[in-house]
C-alpha cells in the first residue's frame, strides 16, 4: 500500500539516471539515461502485485550528457524569451484597458496554494522567438525519436506554446532533476516521439 500510485489524469512523469562517476573511454561520450513512465487514462494502483493496465506504459532512451546540457540551456533562453513577449503583451493590454477598482472585499481573497500557477495562456510568439520554438523543439524531437534519423526539423510547433510548456521542458531535460507533465498537447507531442 504505502507503494501504491494514482495519477487522476494523463500524465508523463521523466526521471533521469546518471550512471557511476567512472569515466568513459576516449572514444565514447558520456551518456545518461531518460526513463519515462504514462498513463493515457486515470489509474490507481492498490496493490502493485496483481495490477495490469494497458493504460499504463514505461521505457527509457539513453542520451548524450553534452546534448541534454546544450538544449537545456536553448530551452532556457526560449522561455525566457516567452516570458519577455507575456509581459510586452500585458502591459500593452493593460494600457488599453480602463482602470477599475476592486471592492474591499475581493481585494482580501487570499487562496492559499502550495505552489505558485503557471501561467497557462497561449503566447501569441514573434517571428524570432517562433523561429527559436522551431530549433529547440526540433532537437527535443531528434532526441527523444526513436529513428533519429527520420526525425526531419518542424516546419510548425506541435503544441500551445505557454509558459507553463516551456517551464516544463526546461524541466524536462535538467539530469538533476525530474517532472511531470501534465499539460493536454504538450503531453499529447512527447508521447508521440516516445512510441
Amino acid at each position: 500500500e504505502s507503494r501504491a500510485a494514482n495519477a487522476s489524469n494523463k500524465e508523463i512523469n521523466i526521471q533521469w539516471y546518471i550512471p557511476s562517476l567512472a569515466k568513459p573511454s576516449n572514444n565514447t561520450e558520456t551518456k545518461v539515461l531518460l526513463l519515462y513512465a504514462y498513463n493515457t487514462k486515470p489509474v490507481k494502483i492498490s496493490n502493485i502485485k496483481i495490477f495490469s493496465s494497458m493504460s499504463m506504459f514505461s521505457g527509457h532512451l539513453w542520451i548524450p550528457l553534452a546534448r541534454i546540457i546544450s538544449l537545456r540551456k536553448k530551452l532556457s533562453n526560449l522561455k525566457q524569451q516567452v516570458e519577455m513577449l507575456m509581459q510586452r503583451s500585458k502591459s500593452l493590454s493593460s494600457a488599453s484597458e480602463p482602470t477599475c477598482f476592486l471592492e474591499q472585499s475581493e481585494t482580501l481573497k487570499i487562496i492559499p496554494s502550495k505552489k505558485p500557477q503557471m501561467n497557462v495562456a497561449k503566447v501569441h510568439l514573434d517571428e524570432k522567438t517562433e523561429e527559436m520554438a522551431k530549433m529547440c523543439l526540433s532537437e527535443v524531437k531528434a532526441l527523444l525519436s526513436v529513428v533519429p534519423a527520420l526525425s526531419l526539423p518542424l516546419t510548425e510547433i506541435p503544441f500551445d506554446i505557454t509558459l507553463q510548456s516551456m517551464a516544463s521542458l526546461e524541466d524536462m531535460f535538467d539530469p538533476a532533476t525530474g517532472c511531470i507533465i501534465t499539460e493536454e498537447s504538450l503531453f499529447n507531442w512527447i508521447i508521440s516521439l516516445l512510441h
